[in-house]
């Protein structure tokens, strides 16, 4: 299965991806990672207000297969989460990158906070076992 990496995301190697659109950060999954899980039974989110520690656990989430915990990719201040996808978790996989975002985080520091992530190349290699 052909699956899409979005060039204006960066990602990391748990598989977490943050689109960044200024100080503001939106955290989701990857297609590619929810694929893997197959059927989302559950998702836990931090509450507007809490603050994530990059590298730190941030958020959980189920499938019929496992439990995952998810990794912060930035620190800084959660300021919107996701609702309809605490409802509907099962519905995450139609649109990870778009309807099916996680959070929103407004940055701490901006300038150097995604120096450890990946580009959509390098993510796409390391998931499709490409050098």
């Amino acid at each position: 299965m052909a699956f899409e990496y979005p060039e204006d995301l960066r990602y990391l190697d748990s598989h977490e991806y943050v689109r960044l659109d200024g100080e503001i950060a939106t955290i989701g999954v990857s297609a590619f990672a929810l694929d893997e899980l197959g059927d989302i039974v559950f998702l836990e989110l931090p509450e507007v207000g809490d603050t994530l520690a990059k590298g730190e656990t941030f958020a959980s989430i189920e499938s019929v297969k496992a439990a995952e915990d998810l990794y912060a990719p930035i620190s800084g201040t959660v300021i919107d989460r996701n609702e309809d996808a605490l409802a509907s978790p099962e519905g995450l996989g139609a649109d990870p990158y778009g309807e099916g975002w996680l959070i929103k985080v407004r940055l701490d520091n901006p300038e150097d906070e995604l120096e450890d992530t990946l580009s959509a190349e390098e993510y796409r290699a390391q998931v499709e076992g490409e050098d």
